[in-house]
C-alpha cells in the first residue's frame, strides 16, 4: 500500500457491508452488487476517466491478472463516471474482459455512496474487496489521480478470502 494511501473513505471503512447498487456495464446490461453475494467475492475498481494514460495501465493491469482473482473466487469490476459508449470504446482500445461499470447518471451515485469523489469531481483511483457475504474487507484510495493503488496489496487482499 502507498504511504499516501487511505484505508477508509469519507462513508466507508473495512468491515462495513458494502452498499448495494445496480449500474450500467459498458455493454448496456445491468449489473448488481448483491447478485454475487453468497457466490463471489468482487474487487470495485473505481478510475478518474477512460482513455488517461495512467487508467489505462491500471485496468490492464489487472487483467493481467484475472486468473490470480478468478483462482480466489473474485470478479473484478471497474467503474469510473464516464458514459457506457467511452466505456466500450475504451475496453476495446485496452483489451479487457471483465466489467467497466458507468457511474454516468446519475452523475457519480456510486462514487458518492462510496465516498470516492476526487475535489475536481471525477471518482478518485481506489480499490474495495467486497467478500461472498458483502464485508469490506480491503480499501485503498489514492491521494492523486496520478498514483496507482498497490497490486500487490489488492493480491493479497484476494488471496486471503480463498
Amino acid at each position: 500500500m502507498n504511504s499516501a494511501s487511505r484505508t477508509e473513505t469519507k462513508t466507508l471503512k473495512v468491515g462495513d457491508l458494502a452498499p448495494d447498487f445496480t449500474l450500467q456495464t459498458e455493454a448496456k446490461e445491468d449489473w448488481t452488487l448483491s447478485n454475487f453475494r453468497g457466490k463471489k467475492n468482487v474487487v470495485l475498481a473505481f478510475f478518474p476517466f477512460a482513455f488517461s494514460s495512467v487508467c489505462s495501465v491500471q485496468m490492464p493491469s489487472y487483467e493481467g491478472e484475472l486468473e490470480k482473482f478468478r483462482e480466489n473466487g473474485a470478479e473484478v469490476v471497474g467503474i469510473s463516471m464516464d458514459s457506457t459508449f467511452a466505456l466500450d470504446a475504451w475496453k476495446k482500445l485496452i483489451n479487457t474482459t471483465f466489467p467497466l461499470l458507468s457511474d454516468f447518471y446519475p452523475q457519480g451515485k456510486v462514487t458518492d455512496l462510496y465516498g470516492v469523489r476526487h475535489p475536481a469531481g471525477m471518482a478518485e483511483r481506489a480499490v474495495f474487496v467486497i467478500d461472498k457475504e458483502g464485508v469490506i474487507r480491503h480499501i485503498e484510495v489514492t491521494h492523486t489521480p496520478g498514483e496507482l493503488p498497490d497490486k500487490n496489496a489488492l493480491l493479497d487482499a484476494v488471496d486471503a478470502l480463498g
